[in-house]
């Protein structure tokens, strides 16, 4: 349930704090007021897109909190324990923060989370109900999206969706495949010989780099040994060879310890330069003893770059790119020997088509069902709403197996008639707008009552009703508040009247006067009700027959009992 909602600097809201109520809470105010701007807020803190528009003008950001208390929720607890987004026991803390630069920040329970994890959160928190429902009932999407909902068969109808595609993936590649055999034969022995090619030439990385180490070597052979002899002799086997310089130098110091031990130091780093001298020269002669001057050797090394080189420059890629080309021409052409197998493709393509049947005539099943229970509520409901006759039907026409599509394998439309003797019609084709917007709120009441969302949210629903059908209205919505969170914005007297609490949202005088518009949101007392009721039903000029007419309304509306027992099937 929604317990508290904090709004800063949104719109033309500075700053409100709420705290919500059980049962059926009523929102009120003049156009303009700012009523929607509620619902607004929820919807962003539930995941909705935002926009800089929506920040308050001269802030720099708007910030939504909500918090809920989700103890009668299992199944969103345990969707926070899954995501690791648990915070205190029973209650889900939700922000979204919007910022002037674009960005938007948004958090679970202190965690930051996705847009996404807002969206799926807020599915199990709220279900909003706008008044541009009544146009969206219009659209055979729409319509089918509502079914499954009521069926509950929204996995099973994706499930379906998926089947179809894969099963419609099987059939183009089997028709590209008949259409291009002769093309994807001369494909395959093409990558065949170039897949040959190239195993055969038997190059990896590594061989690429002991080849220039070793070419590079064999290249500058004679340059080496000239080297390496002229060191050697230069270091032990000349007459004024290092090593015996430094023996002579170190044996003379040593000598002259007997005066200054200091140089004892100077000693020892001398005797550790002789021995390093030493070591290096069987060092040079052992690498000189390895030098092999062999031209046989290096001509085939240089045959072997040559061979490498040309194969580069055959498929235009660098040499080191050269084992890549050929795990990439290899995959190529197993992907087109598995392609090229037609039969194993109709077998695919058959096994695809039988699960899409298998589960789409499942789907077909519990549509039947639920379209025959969803259809006796709606008209059910109907009879309240000043529609005594009139007929809610939702229409399943089966298609042959050469129609079947991704949503299953029947068109769905919802078709209805106004009262008794009228034929049944689409529901797009009903003429009247007060109508329409009576068979939309049937169909909404009845999808909120049987989903498990707790808190339900009408936004001016009610839109082109009047008279002894808004006091319906009223009642049926007092009626779901009493097994839910209601919350409804209307301009109808008689639905805020049946409210257990009613707000009031009204401009702020003072901001007025600046040219800086607010908006503010109040609890009103059964005064206060009085007066915004006597509002509702008189306009600008309020007697006192207009407030004693509002204050039965709302001894009524608060004492009226209601049934809550759902249509008898």
């Amino acid at each position: 349930m929604l317990k508290h909602l904090s709004i800063k600097d949104f719109v033309i809201v500075d700053w409100i704090e709420l705290d919500f109520m059980p049962g059926f809470t009523v929102l009120t105010g003049e156009t303009g007021a700012g009523k929607s701007i509620l619902i607004d807020a929820l919807g962003l803190a539930l995941g909705e897109r935002g926009n800089t528009d929506q920040i308050r003008l001269n802030c720099e950001r708007a910030e939504v909190n909500v918090t809920f208390a989700i103890q009668s929720l299992p199944e969103l607890i345990h969707w926070l324990t899954d995501n690791d987004l648990q915070g205190d026991a029973d209650t889900c803390l939700i922000r979204r923060i919007l910022e002037s630069n674009g960005r938007s920040r948004s958090y679970i329970n202190g965690h930051v989370v996705t847009l996404q994890q807002l969206r799926s959160a807020g599915e199990y928190l709220v279900a909003i109900h706008s008044q541009h429902a009544h146009q969206a009932l219009l659209h055979k999407d729409e319509q089918r999206a509502l079914l499954d909902a009521f069926c509950g068969c929204i996995d099973l109808a994706h499930a379906v969706k998926a089947a179809y595609q894969s099963w419609q993936d099987c059939y183009q590649r089997r028709i590209a495949m008949a259409l291009q055999a002769a093309e994807s034969q001369d494909k395959r022995e093409q990558l065949e010989w170039q897949v040959q090619e190239l195993s055969a030439l038997n190059f990896t990385i590594e061989e690429w780099q002991t080849l220039q180490i070793d070419h590079n070597r064999l290249s500058h052979v004679a340059t080496l040994l000239a080297a390496t002899d002229m060191a050697i002799e230069g270091l032990s086997e000349s007459e004024s060879a290092v090593i015996t310089q430094v023996n002579t130098i170190s044996a003379q110091l040593q000598n002259l310890l007997t005066y200054d031990h200091q140089l004892k130091a100077v000693i020892d780093l001398l005797d550790s330069a002789q021995i390093q001298l030493q070591e290096g020269t069987r060092d040079l002669k052992y690498y000189r003893n390895s030098l092999d001057p062999d031209p046989h050797a290096l001509q085939e090394i240089e045959q072997r770059l040559s061979a490498i080189h040309t194969m580069a420059r055959k498929y235009r890629v660098s040499t080191e790119e050269l084992p890549q080309l050929l795990d990439t021409l290899t995959h190529r052409l197993e992907e087109l020997n598995t392609a090229s197998d037609i039969e194993n493709l109709q077998a695919r393509e058959a096994a695809a088509q039988a699960e899409y049947s298998e589960l789409a005539k499942k789907l077909s099943t519990t549509r039947q069902q639920g379209s025959k229970k969803l259809s006796h509520q709606v008209s059910a409901t109907m009879q309240t709403l000043a529609m005594q006759g009139g007929e809610f039907v939702v229409v399943l026409t089966p298609l042959d197996a050469e129609h079947a599509h991704a949503h299953g394998l029947e068109h769905i439309e919802f078709q209805v008639k106004a009262h008794q003797g009228l034929p049944l019609r689409s529901l797009a084709k009903v003429a009247s707008g007060g109508e329409l917007s009576r068979i939309s709120l049937a169909i909404q009441v009845t999808t909120s009552n049987i989903g498990k969302v707790p808190t339900l949210i009408f936004d001016e629903v009610d839109v082109g009703i009047g008279g002894g059908v808004a006091e319906i209205v009223g009642n049926l919505l007092k009626k779901l508040g009493q097994e839910r969170q209601v919350l409804c914005i209307t301009h109808l007297p008689q639905v805020a009247a049946m409210g257990n609490q009613q707000w009031q949202v009204v401009k702020m005088k003072e901001a007025i006067e600046n040219q800086s518009v607010r908006s503010k949101i109040s609890v009103l007392n059964h005064h206060e009700r009085i007066e915004e009721i006597a509002r509702m039903l008189g306009g600008i000029n309020i007697t006192e027959t207009t407030r004693q007419h509002a204050a039965e309304m709302l001894q009524c509306g608060t004492s009226t009992k209601v049934s809550v027992n759902k249509p008898r099937l």
